[in-house]
């Protein structure tokens, strides 16, 4: 189903409040542009989401499972996909490995107890097959034997998303998938999440600054300043508020720099 569910989350670094009882709920088949300032608690109320913080208080639900306690890794096995804005790969494996790995993740975790993630790759035909279905949507099927440490940095963005769509994750959690790239590295990166959002069993949360590409891609926005959520609507309407245009996007002050 993909539908994730926050309530109340918070998280206190001795007396700072860095993310203040957040509730939100995720549909499947949208794309939620999470935004504001730096410092505004974005990226560590995705790591409250994702498991790599520990939440103080609140909870974290997918399908009506409750996954406030559980790691990191059980969150990604139930479906919480996260892409992070340093790639988070398998360097000194090929393109095809990586992939590999995690279609052979998910194929062991539903029928087995434990993982052998280093068995012998060529007793496993359908694995590979897989991956290379999964390198081939990503038009990454050109580079797959090549090791990920020689990829372009736009390249190595792709083959993030494709290890999560070889997780079969549910929710793709996108933290600020355009930063660093080239400007024609941008295009591509954008193009897989836009036909991502065309599956409506998919929830999608994308952290970004770049205010075009929210505007074209997000179904809604929610706005976040000093960890607390202090808008949450339509692109239009969220935009339009004059409390988020001053202090939170700099729409007035990019429009009055155009002028």
């Amino acid at each position: 189903m993909g539908l994730l569910t926050t309530t109340d989350l918070t998280v206190r670094f001795g007396g700072h409040v860095a993310v203040n009882a957040v509730s939100c709920t995720f549909q499947p088949g949208t794309l939620t542009a999470i935004v504001g300032p730096n410092g505004a608690g974005k990226t560590t109320y995705f790591n409250l989401i994702s498991g790599q913080l520990k939440a103080t208080g609140g909870s974290v639900t997918l399908n009506g499972a409750d996954l406030s306690s559980a790691s990191a890794s059980t969150r990604t096995r139930a479906g919480l996909g996260r892409a992070f804005q340093l790639t988070n790969l398998f360097p000194n494996l090929t393109v095809l490995e990586n992939v590999r790995v995690a279609v052979q993740a998910t194929r062991e975790g539903a029928h087995r107890h434990g993982l052998n993630l280093w068995s012998i790759w060529s007793d496993h035909r359908v694995l590979t097959k897989r991956a290379n279905e999964i390198l081939e949507s990503v038009a990454l099927i050109d580079k797959a034997d090549s090791d990920v440490a020689s990829l372009p940095h736009g390249d190595q963005r792709k083959l993030e998303v494709a290890m999560l769509m070889a997780l079969e994750s549910q929710v793709f959690m996108f933290d600020e998938p355009t930063a660093g790239m080239s400007a024609d590295e941008v295009p591509a990166v954008l193009n897989l999440i836009r036909e991502l959002r065309q599956d409506k069993s998919k929830t999608i949360l994308l952290v970004e600054h770049k205010m075009d590409v929210v505007r074209e891609l997000a179904d809604r926005i929610i706005v976040l300043h000093n960890g607390t959520l202090v808008a949450d609507g339509e692109p239009a309407e969220v935009i339009a508020s004059p409390i988020v245009q001053s202090a939170y996007l700099g729409v007035v002050s990019e429009t009055k720099a155009a002028a």
